[in-house]
């Protein structure tokens, strides 16, 4: 459905990713933003399907073409570890905002695991995002504190997670609730990337469904 496109950073370096468009031509759009395995089939697809709910969805390559294989979480590690978040965001995923909110169209971010620290990231440092949607990922204070956030965020959480553990989810509330901050928060009864429908072990139909609801409403309210 979609299709391979290159966009500049705003450093005029050129970024590629994956667009997906709406059926119609006004549309507002999210950026979509990988999981540490890389700009995989599942998150295409997710981008897919936020174009047939409306959206006109971008998700940017962080990993310049490098998808690894599920099985092999040294690798996945290695590669984020390896990946400096404060340029994928303030470059790569504010290019894709820009080239989505070219024609006046209102963007949200939306990331899991790894994309949900950036989104969270994003939302400091990326001035034309309007809302942000968090899946399983927080990034570390000194990336982004919560009373820096500059937009509405809604955020979903797994409760079986040793990754992004419910004790870290609790002091990201906490913080966002104490500096005064837009935050819809929701836990599953589910485990980490449990979205991810390539996966079989983690994925949990009924809570993903449900948090892809809450997400495109949010998105709906929030960019029109």
């Amino acid at each position: 459905m979609g299709t391979a496109i290159t966009f500049k950073r705003p450093d005029g370096k050129d970024a590629s990713g994956y667009l997906a468009n709406a059926a119609r031509g006004n549309a507002p759009g999210v950026v979509v933003i990988q999981e540490w395995w890389g700009l995989s089939d599942q998150i295409k697809g997710l981008c897919d399907r936020f174009a047939l709910a409306g959206f006109d969805a971008l998700a940017p390559d962080l990993y310049k073409g490098k998808v690894v294989p599920y099985h092999d979480t040294d690798a996945a590690g290695k590669e984020m570890n390896s990946l400096d978040f404060m340029d994928a965001t303030t470059q790569t995923v504010r290019g894709a905002t820009q080239y989505l909110s070219r024609n006046g169209a209102k963007v949200g971010l939306t990331g899991f695991c790894l994309g949900g620290a950036v989104t969270i990231i994003g939302s400091v440092h990326v001035p034309e995002l309007a809302a942000g949607v968090v899946f399983y990922g927080i990034p570390p204070e000194q990336a982004a504190k919560p009373a820096d956030v500059k937009i509405p965020l809604q955020a979903h959480f797994a409760n079986k997670d040793d990754w992004c553990t419910p004790e870290l989810v609790n002091g990201f509330e906490k913080a966002m609730k104490a500096a005064g901050k837009s935050l819809e928060l929701f836990r599953y009864d589910a485990e980490h990337a449990f979205v991810n429908e390539q996966r079989q072990a983690v994925h949990d139909r009924e809570a993903a469904e449900l948090a892809w609801g809450r997400a495109t409403e949010f998105f709906r309210k929030h960019l029109g």
